[in-house]
């Protein structure tokens, strides 16, 4: 099992969910955040998914089970795209997978990546965010926090991110011989992915089984809700073997 951290965060987000959850598991820190090394480059999205690359091949990772939260979900997708011989399963919890139009997003959310894809709006916007942080976060490098944010796929912008997103998904949408996972809970306030979105997901990914918790979670389920998302984890892991369907 590979799990997967997004924006803003590090490794450390797994930490409560990870030992409840059978078997090997890893999680690694992207370049540039949590323990990693940071490079002077732009950490773009191909950025993340190439020093990813190469270390699922240091690792000779094979017969893989993912788990994305944030970014995390879209490196994971993007990774067993193009890596389908050596993925398992994919799960997802608050990812966003699906490049949307300003409409689509929510209102709040929208007035503020307009401001960080703003070019000298963002710069400062990302500290004041970096100060709100919790202690384990707060000191994380600022500059793929600030990419992160302005790589979010909204009204097309940017392309590149863009294209990898619908190449991602065209496989996700035809790949039924791998089982997916989307665990979804109560929508907490700062909840990004949407029931629309949800039901979108459910439509278009083959294999998806759809787990909608009771409890209640904002963006950052592994930290709300560490318990409830490892049991969810635990009941599905037995059943990749085999056709199952979970319990909605």
């Amino acid at each position: 099992m590979v799990f997967l951290h997004g924006n803003p965060t590090s490794s450390h987000l797994w930490r409560n969910v990870m030992p409840s959850v059978p078997g090997r598991c890893l999680a690694p820190d992207l370049i540039g955040m949590g323990e990693s090394p940071r490079p002077d480059i732009a950490y773009t999205f191909e950025d993340h998914a190439r020093y990813l690359d190469e270390w699922f091949d240091d690792l000779s990772l094979d017969d893989v089970v993912l788990i994305g939260h944030d970014w995390g979900g879209a490196l994971a997708a993007d990774w067993a795209s193009r890596h389908p011989s050596r993925v398992r399963a994919l799960a997802f919890t608050e990812a966003v997978l699906k490049p949307m139009s300003w409409e689509e997003f929510p209102p709040a959310g929208a007035e503020v990546f307009r401001a960080i894809k703003t070019p000298g709006v963002g710069e400062s916007l990302i500290g004041n965010f970096l100060s709100g942080l919790p202690p384990e976060y707060a000191t994380s490098f600022h500059r793929p926090l600030l990419q992160w944010a302005r790589s979010l796929p909204l009204g097309g912008e940017p392309p590149e991110v863009v294209a990898r997103f619908e190449a991602f998904n065209g496989w996700l949408a035809s790949s039924p011989e791998v089982p997916k996972l989307l665990v979804t809970f109560e929508p907490g306030a700062d909840t990004m992915l949407t029931p629309p979105m949800v039901n979108w997901m459910a439509a278009n990914y083959a294999s998806l089984q759809v787990v909608r918790r009771p409890e209640k979670a904002g963006h950052h389920t592994p930290e709300d809700q560490p318990q409830a998302l490892a049991d969810t984890l635990t009941t599905w892991l037995p059943t990749l073997a085999k056709p199952t369907t979970l319990p909605t």
